[in-house]
């Protein structure tokens, strides 16, 4: 049992939350929820041991193990993948080596009645009461199954880290937390850059492997399918549900409907109150009740209405020029770096005002596929764009791709033309940039107002094809909502890359999948797409239970 007490956070004179006290049980599967700088990053620090609390503690056992994978790594290239992920065990392995060195040791002295000798012999014996309590574990299989359950193939295994990218390293720290099998997993936004199958790969291990988990996450599917337990930090406090994230919103409605209901009757009785005082205030028959109520008014504690972050993403495509009956049409199309094959033969159409999707292990070759469409990229076979298709493009990386010298109101106005120009400030506040926000520079901008400037910029311009590659990363659930509502009006033609089932689900009418070299279509929803496959895929990715 892990114990949070009391803990408060404050700096440059601003309290970040304070009083803030809740135990974390060995089966807790808990979402940490709040709007953006409520404080979870900067709590979950401090149960982690790594930020420290202006005033408080917590408390764990002395054996516990605890496992934090922060929202942005720092990690080394001086070994291999399979190296990296058996790390994991290293605790493990040294208390192996050092009782080999000692055994050695006493093996090679003759002072058997020395204070040295016995002090030699207790340290043996207290490393091998820990080491062989350890059950016995065959540890390269199980690097083995944590590596192939996130994503990776035997053939990555002896490949340097510095060979891939950031998403596939946090992978690589995924698989070391699991692997440690601590008493308390620490996530951060861990579905940022994994993709569909890994995700449901990780929800399966979280609700039947891991012990006590704390999340914090923005896909909506994932954390209602893990969590049993949802703890809200909002106003400088906490409120503790026991409940997933779907059923927390409306216990956390039907509270504020009831502190609201407490605040209009309180505010009622204070003005009633402060009229009485007013009115017989001097008067000598009624001074015993004056003064009891002004004191009654000093002493009352003013009932606080929980906030509710009423700023919207307004999201409206503009509308365009129709396009050709196909403004995608691909045929035997085939793609390799010297002697990778990303896929071979693949053949496409996309019919105006379709909505597809693009579902695939990462690497497997849709993000190269885009850059195919988009003409980035030299390609075997037939790829073309159709009549009067004009395209919005939003690459995964696009919010990284930002000027971080310009400012909000800098990163617009250059790209802005015509009688835009005069709505920049009225468009950035739609976008939740209001104030002296649009006077920040980008290097400031959290990864979510980036990913929305980005989006802004991707809107001046008037498209009916629109091709977007994991456009929810660092978005909270309220702007994901709206964006895909958003899409859900666009008449346009859609082709959408993204590993969030929920910002998928009722969006895309027919699946394009990415496998085996191969690109393969379905005429069904993501949803239907992933039950069909789902027990294929959670063989293929076993436990190993």
């Amino acid at each position: 049992m892990i114990s949070v007490n009391d803990i408060a956070v404050q700096f440059s004179g601003h309290t970040l939350f304070k009083g803030v006290s809740f135990v974390i049980n060995p089966e807790d599967k808990i979402a940490l929820m709040g709007k953006n700088g409520a404080g979870k990053s900067t709590m979950m620090k401090i149960i982690a041991g790594i930020d420290k609390p202006t005033k408080g503690s917590v408390q764990f056992p002395k054996d516990a193990v605890i496992a934090y994978l922060p929202q942005h790594l720092l990690t080394e290239d001086d070994c291999t993948v399979f190296e990296e992920a058996a790390k994991a065990f290293v605790k493990i392995f040294q208390m192996r080596d050092e009782m080999a060195r000692l055994n050695k040791e006493l093996e090679t002295r003759t002072d058997y009645e020395s204070a040295e000798y016995a002090e030699i012999i207790n340290q043996v014996t207290d490393l091998g009461e820990i080491y062989y309590s350890i059950e016995e574990i065959n540890y390269d299989a199980e690097v083995e199954k944590a590596l192939l359950g996130l994503g990776f193939k035997r053939a990555d295994f002896q490949r340097p880290t510095s060979e891939f990218s950031g998403g596939w390293r946090m992978r690589i720290e995924l698989a070391k937390i699991l692997l440690q099998q601590p008493d308390l997993i620490l996530l951060d936004e861990p579905t940022n850059h994994i993709d569909i199958e890994s995700v449901i790969w990780l929800e399966k291990f979280l609700t039947e492997k891991a012990k006590a988990v704390l999340v914090i996450s923005h896909d909506r599917a994932f954390i209602d399918n893990i969590t049993n337990r949802t703890i809200e930090v909002t106003m400088g406090r906490i409120y503790n549900y026991k409940a997933n994230y779907s059923h927390y919103l409306q216990l956390r409605e039907e509270r504020r409907q009831h502190q609201l209901k407490a605040f209009k009757e309180q505010q009622k009785f204070i003005a009633d109150s402060e009229r009485f005082i007013e009115r017989f205030k001097g008067t000598y028959s009624k001074a015993n009740q004056v003064n009891s109520r002004e004191r009654m008014l000093e002493k009352l504690e003013i009932i606080e209405v929980d906030e509710v972050d009423n700023s919207a993403l307004k999201l409206r495509f503009p509308a365009c020029n129709r396009s050709g009956d196909y403004p995608v049409i691909v045929k035997n199309l085939s793609k390799s770096y010297e002697d990778h094959v990303v896929f071979r033969d693949a053949n496409m159409t996309i019919e105006r005002g379709e909505k597809v999707s693009f579902v695939g292990r990462n690497g497997e070759g849709k993000s190269t596929m885009i850059k195919a469409i988009m003409g980035e990229i030299e390609v075997d076979g037939e790829c073309q764009l159709g009549h009067n298709t004009e395209v919005g493009y939003f690459a995964q990386n696009q919010a990284s791709l930002l000027d971080k010298e310009l400012t909000v109101f800098q990163t617009v106005d250059e790209i802005a033309k015509g009688d835009v120009r005069s709505q920049i400030k009225n468009i950035l506040g739609r976008f939740m940039f209001s104030g002296d926000d649009i006077d920040k520079k980008v290097s400031v901008l959290s990864g979510g107002e980036r990913t929305r400037l980005a989006m802004v910029k991707l809107l001046l311009a008037p498209v009916n094809f629109l091709i977007l590659d994991e456009p929810t990363n660092h978005l909270d659930i309220k702007s994901k909502d709206i964006l895909k509502e958003a899409l859900q009006n666009f008449d346009g033609t859609l082709i959408l890359v993204s590993h969030d089932r929920d910002f998928l689900r009722g969006l895309a009418k027919k699946v394009f999948e990415f496998k085996d070299k191969r690109v393969i279509e379905h005429f069904e929803t993501v949803d239907d797409f992933l039950e069909r496959n789902r027990m294929e895929n959670l063989k293929e990715i076993d436990l190993g239970r």
